[in-house]
């Protein structure tokens, strides 16, 4: 049974910068698409990021484009978080998807999900 945690959520202030993690446990990332996702008070979970085990393809919610960046090494996927604005605030959460790179980016279905990091950004 795979256990995803998240790690690095906080506080940043407008225009600050925060790299978040996602950890993998109790088995191995290699066959799984990683997304980041968000859920904002009063809104409707959004997919943020997603990054494809096969070819390091990577897709991204428009308004995060140029800003954050998603990564993975072995067992452990980021997101790097620049240029934060008060929007961006939200429990971010990363999920597993077995083979599913387009599972991910619809957010459908996910295999595993973690519990989330508080990210807010003040103004």
């Amino acid at each position: 049974q795979v256990q995803l945690v998240e790690s690095g959520g906080g506080l940043a202030q407008a225009g600050g910068s925060l790299r978040l993690s996602c950890a993998a446990s109790g088995g191995t990332l290699n066959l799984y698409a990683i997304g980041w996702f968000r859920q904002a008070p009063g809104k409707e979970r959004e997919g943020i990021s997603c990054i494809n085990p096969s070819d390091g393809k990577t897709n991204y919610k428009d308004s995060v484009k140029g800003r954050f960046t998603i990564s993975r090494d072995k067992n452990t996927v980021s997101l790097q978080m620049n240029s934060l604005r008060p929007e961006d605030t939200g429990v971010y959460y990363c999920a597993a998807f077995n083979e599913g790179f387009r599972r991910c980016i619809l957010g459908y279905d996910a295999d595993y999900r973690g519990r989330g990091t508080q990210v807010t950004v003040s103004s």
